[in-house]
């Protein structure tokens, strides 16, 4: 307790002579005096992370990895755990660093909260869906909040990678295909994690990832190689992390893929010349996990002690569980390979943010037994994930306005897999929640239908079977079971409406889960036949964390609501959507394909020198299906209509200075009040360099009563109209460039404006 007395005393002293204006000068003078105190092999020793290898609320095994993990905690080695959660267990472990080390430094400890803690939001890339920045904020201040109140101070979420394969499970974690959208909702969901004051009990540090080009694997497949150009890296891969980086992120993650034939972990341009240099990121830049050891795997490396050499002087400040840095760096700095000042850069780095989470002034801060238990999966935590879960939904089809239902029908069938699942609506990487504490479709049916009205449950068929967790590979039932698709076709056949439940398994997507198939697995499309044969009213509501191939479901079924993972109000988030109690307003954020051999799609594509039919096979297309997507990104319908009028720009030719002003009314002409994503998508059809066919460059989500109707404007300038060289120079140049006004990237208007110089 001593030593931790002593770096409080000192914390105290500079605390109480800061203001709002010299804080940032005392941060820096606390941690330049205490790196003053600290030998090399401390330093060294904050720019390593453990994973936790007991229960810290214990005493450790006595095996050998787990005891040098303990003196090594002990003896100042360690500055960082992952994997330790729980209010007493980071107590514990926190004591062991604060109450035996010389200097008594704190731990931080990260965790991976993506979509929750406990309590579950939609999976990242259903909540993009809202299209809205303060849903996003909402999302994320809920896993801070209950996060921290467990103890953690980090978190290695959000996952900015702009991703258009459907074939790569990790797209779950992401924003969806555009960099535009993916930069704003970075932004806001780090501004739910962080805050306006890092130092407060709930807030945590985030994290931007993966950096970068991980979301350009070939073929979808995991871990991949990734072979992109400099023109792709900096218009559709880098533009997230630079606003996050702008706007005050505390730390970076790279990533596990080479990029230009260099790991992402010890690339010197992505982590210093660009990230730290040009863009001024202050915070640090941690390993993936065991990526710095993999530079050697992928062949970049002899050996892990080149590996150590290459990444720390490429950037990367903390080493995740790869074991580099501890054994080695103290090793190349003696040999005169890595410089002394690159290890004291990279702990003032890690030390910065510990001041800034106000761990030295009191280290067992966010460690509080009491706040834990107020906090998680409170009524409040639950009520924000029920609003999330809502905004997150997409309308994809809605024949002869069959939604929403009326809360008195007389009978509903509720059939399929993950109708009765309490599981698989939390999705992946869902930290602590609970397996089977979601609101399942059926408990929420059940919760808003009339108590006369006869609800028919029929599982029809089995999905993934055996063991489902986070690690192990899924196995799908490829079996007809003749007995459970005939309860189905009974249960259908009297009732007045059928809801057919249908998607993917939780763990079908996420870190490892790529697949070469995106359609429905199991025996789900048998089911589906079987039922829409009946000549029935067929509602699909399908759960799926990608977009999926549902070419029959969509030409065959009444209505179709995409819901995602929706969490853990997921049944009640739902039944507000079917049975009216909120009209849905989503908008797809990744292009659904018609099937896998069209992967990658995305909206903005480039031109091809030969896009259209000239009456024979010469052209860019395929001979056995459309170009087009199935559903077009930014696609989604309502329960009302809106009727779009003209669009108009205050004049047809610019100045470079000037800003293009548009201006249209939007009417609500249906029954029901409703919100609509006016999109605004441009084209540079004579550049420089070749550009998109649309590039999304600004929206608003508009609120309308029925039969209201409002003026909607947009301002665009110089950032909006121009883009990066292969170089990375911004350029902006006169000529014509097109306007597309819609409510998705397919549906639009167009019009045409020019600058000159």
């Amino acid at each position: 307790m001593k030593k931790y007395i002593t770096i409080w005393g000192a914390f105290l002293l500079l605390l109480l002579s800061c203001t709002k204006e010299n804080i940032v000068d005392k941060s820096d003078q606390f941690v330049d005096e205490l790196l003053s105190k600290m030998t090399l092999e401390e330093k060294i020793g904050q720019m390593n992370q453990y994973t936790s290898y007991w229960e810290m609320t214990g005493p450790a095994p006595k095996n050998s990895s787990a005891q040098k993990r303990l003196e090594d905690i002990k003896n100042g080695r360690v500055g960082s755990m992952l994997n330790v959660y729980g209010a007493k267990a980071t107590y514990e472990a926190q004591k062991l660093a604060v109450e035996n080390s010389r200097l008594g430094i704190p731990l931080i400890f990260g965790y991976d909260v993506i979509h929750g803690y406990k309590t579950m939001a939609p999976i990242p890339l259903g909540e993009a869906c809202a299209w809205d920045t303060e849903i996003s904020k909402l999302a994320s201040r809920l896993a801070a909040k209950e996060a921290t109140a467990a103890g953690l101070h980090w978190t290695f979420a959000p996952m900015m990678d702009v991703g258009s394969d459907a074939r790569w499970g990790r797209v779950m974690e992401g924003c969806g295909e555009d960099p535009y959208l993916a930069s704003l909702l970075s932004v806001a969901r780090i501004q739910g994690f962080e805050g306006d004051d890092l130092s407060k009990e709930n807030t945590i540090a985030a994290c931007a990832k993966h950096f970068a080009g991980y979301a350009y694997v070939e073929a979808g497949k995991e871990y991949n190689t990734v072979d992109i150009g400099t023109y792709t890296l900096h218009n559709m891969v880098l533009p997230p992390f630079k606003a996050v980086a702008k706007n005050g992120v505390s730390t970076f993650m790279n990533s596990f893929n080479l990029i230009n034939g260099t790991p992402a972990t010890a690339n010197p341009y992505l982590q210093r010349n660009l990230l730290k240099d040009k863009w001024g990121f202050d915070g640090y830049v941690v390993s993936d996990w065991g990526s710095i050891k993999e530079i050697a795997y992928h062949g970049a490396a002899e050996d892990l002690k080149q590996a150590a050499q290459l990444a720390i002087n490429a950037g990367s400040d903390m080493d995740m569980e790869s074991n580099a840095y501890l054994p080695y760096l103290k090793e190349l700095v003696e040999e005169g390979k890595v410089k002394e000042s690159v290890i004291e850069d990279a702990a003032r780095r890690i030390l910065k943010v510990k001041y800034k989470l106000g761990l030295f002034e009191n280290p067992y801060k966010y460690s509080n037994p009491k706040r834990e238990k107020e906090v998680i999966n409170s009524k409040e935590s639950r009520d924000m994930a029920r609003k999330i879960a809502r905004h997150s939904m997409v309308l994809l089809k809605n024949n002869e306005q069959l939604l929403p239902i009326s809360k008195q029908v007389k009978s509903i069938a509720i059939i399929g897999p993950l109708a009765k699942d309490k599981n698989t609506p939390l999705g992946s990487w869902r930290a602590q929640a609970v397996k089977n504490s979601a609101v399942s479709l059926l408990e929420g049916i059940k919760n808003t239908v009339s108590s006369n009205t006869k609800i028919n449950y029929a599982k029809g068929c089995d999905l993934a079977i055996g063991t489902r967790d986070f690690r192990a590979e899924l196995n799908f039932s490829n079996t007809i079971n003749k007995r459970e698709i005939d309860k189905a076709v009974n249960a259908a056949k009297k009732s007045d409406v059928v809801i057919l439940a249908l998607g993917e398994d939780c763990f079908q997507t996420g870190e490892g889960r790529s697949q070469t198939d995106i359609q429905l697995k199991g025996t789900q499309m048998e089911l589906f036949k079987k039922i829409s044969k009946l000549n029935k009213k067929i509602i699909v509501v399908l759960m799926n964390g990608r977009p999926i191939a549902i070419p029959e479901i969509a030409q065959k079924a009444d209505a179709i609501l995409e819901t995602w993972f929706a969490g853990s109000e997921a049944g009640n988030a739902i039944a507000d959507i079917l049975f009216g109690d909120f009209n849905p307003s989503g908008k797809l954020t990744m292009s659904f394909p018609r099937n896998v051999g069209q992967c990658p799609i995305y909206y903005n594509h480039m031109n091809t020198g030969r896009p259209n039919s000239s009456g024979n096979v010469f052209w860019s297309h395929y001979t056995d299906a459309p170009n087009t997507p199935l559903y077009p990104f930014g696609y989604g319908l309502s329960y009302t209509n809106f009727t779009y009028g003209t669009v108009k720009a205050d004049k047809e030719s610019y100045t470079k200075k000037e800003s293009v002003h548009l201006n249209l009314i939007l009417s609500n002409t249906g029954k029901f009040t409703g919100e609509e994503t006016v999109q605004v998508y441009i084209q540079d059809p004579a550049a420089t360099y070749a550009r998109p066919v649309k590039e999304l460059k600004a929206f608003q989500k508009v609120k309308l009563a029925s039969k209201e109707e409002k003026r909607i404007t947009f301002e665009l300038n110089k950032k909006d109209f121009g883009y990066y060289s292969p170089e990375g120079e911004f350029l902006f140049e006169s000529g014509t460039y097109y306007i597309y006004v819609g409510c998705n990237s397919r549906d639009v208007q167009k019009i045409a404006v020019s600058f000159i110089d």
